[in-house]
């Protein structure tokens, strides 16, 4: 993309948009518009076609990664069937813009509510997400009378790209942590007029909500998380040990098989990135390889990309998966958005001691549902906790309903 694409004004909006800046000071708020060239298209499926295929895999589960039949699913599909304008055409009804903070350009999407009194919330995705993750919800929340909600359950909608991650800036120096990211978003929300706001987020999207909550700015009201940072010490050291301790009620229990789960055999991704993220150019010089590093982030996830492939109906779509895993391609930000799991120094699930207003929505087939009793414990101010029954990871992006139900219920205490 030349500057002059990703600047150009889109004018498809259909709510109101953030004004830009006439100046070029250093607050200044640019518009933003896709647009990936018919050659740089053109070259994902000649590579995709020229994908060199490994041996199948020796067992007949998925115990050993991403299986050949899955991945070729989705490189056939990718290679002749998708269609990205599809995507760039959604993102470009939408409201965009950059803004230069700390050195680096942030890209956020800003759509405001039609109604009074909307209550205005920055929404975090994670990896392997982007802001593709959060389309579903944009509309549920600015428009909610459209949507089973009412007038005063209205959000307007700030949805920003990480630092490294789509269309934001790539980070040239060290630093970039959750917490620096955290005080980034403090710095937009401020520049976009808001005085008074809420924070959401899962993944990554919880590490800078939480970060958020703990600097106090003085417009942040309260939070909302779908991956809470819940597990009380005890049973840190217990998932160390590899024995869980005596008394877990059943939720507790639930909870502690599937953290022992994941510790054992879901984060080696999580574990090179954080130690070596510079040595995966294999990755991200293949966009084959890319997709299978990125859709073999948790057992559960998996299962049901595999399933959307095998043409099962999902609360993802082919489309979806690919939408988000060509955006990663086409931005060539599969190692800077690795760079975070370096940068961060933070506990994922050691709670921080916020002292804000938390609402915690516990979806089943998260990494873990967090349990009430310790929910309880991580977040003395909690306003809102639900255990719902359907939903893991990407809540957003799987089940965009249940979250946008459990956004406006959430938040309606503090409006």
């Amino acid at each position: 993309m030349t500057q002059t694409q990703t600047e150009a004004m889109t004018m498809t909006a259909t709510a109101p948009a953030t004004q830009p800046t006439t100046d070029d000071g250093p607050d200044a708020i640019r518009p933003f518009h896709v647009h990936f060239s018919d050659e740089e298209l053109a070259d994902i499926k000649r590579r995709i076609a020229a994908t060199r295929w490994p041996d199948r895999e020796t067992v007949n589960d998925k115990s050993q990664g991403v299986q050949l039949a899955t991945i070729q699913k989705l490189a056939r599909y990718w290679g002749k069937d998708y269609d990205w304008r599809k995507a760039e055409a959604k993102l470009n009804a939408l409201p965009q813009f950059i803004t230069n903070i700390d050195g680096v350009d942030i890209h956020f999407i800003h759509v405001r509510s039609k109604e009074k009194n909307a209550l205005p919330i920055i929404v975090t995705h994670g990896w392997p997400g982007s802001i593709i993750e959060q389309l579903k919800i944009i509309d549920p929340l600015t428009n909610p009378t459209a949507h089973g909600g009412s007038a005063s359950d209205a959000f307007d909608v700030v949805i920003p790209s990480l630092p490294g991650y789509g269309f934001s800036g790539k980070p040239t120096t060290t630093g970039w942590d959750p917490i620096h990211i955290a005080r980034a978003w403090t710095v937009l929300m401020k520049r976009l007029g808001y005085t008074r706001y809420v924070a959401q987020g899962g993944d990554w999207g919880n590490a800078v909500t939480e970060q958020m909550a703990l600097l106090t700015p003085p417009g942040l009201i309260g939070i909302h998380t779908n991956m809470p940072a819940t597990v009380p010490p005890e049973i840190e050291k217990a998932l160390a040990a590899g024995a869980p301790p005596s008394g877990l009620s059943a939720d507790e229990k639930h909870a502690y098989d599937q953290l022992a789960f994941f510790y054992k055999q879901g984060l080696a991704y999580a574990q090179e990135m954080s130690n070596r993220p510079q040595s995966i150019y294999g990755i991200g010089d293949s966009p084959v390889g890319m997709a299978a590093w990125m859709i073999d982030h948790d057992a559960d996830s998996y299962s049901l990309i595999a399933r959307v492939f095998d043409g099962q109906q999902e609360g993802l779509t082919r489309d979806d998966i690919l939408d988000n895993v060509t955006l990663y391609w086409l931005t060539n930000t599969t190692i800077s958005s690795a760079r975070l799991y370096w940068e961060s120094k933070l506990p994922f699930f050691a709670p921080k001691h916020i002292t804000i207003p938390v609402a915690v929505t516990a979806f089943p087939n998260e990494l873990y549902q967090a349990p009430r009793s310790w929910t309880e414990r991580a977040y003395p101010k909690l306003i809102h906790y639900n255990k719902v029954s359907k939903g893991g990871h990407f809540a957003a992006w799987e089940q965009p309903a249940t979250l946008a139900t459990e956004l406006r219920a959430a938040f309606r205490p503090l409006r």
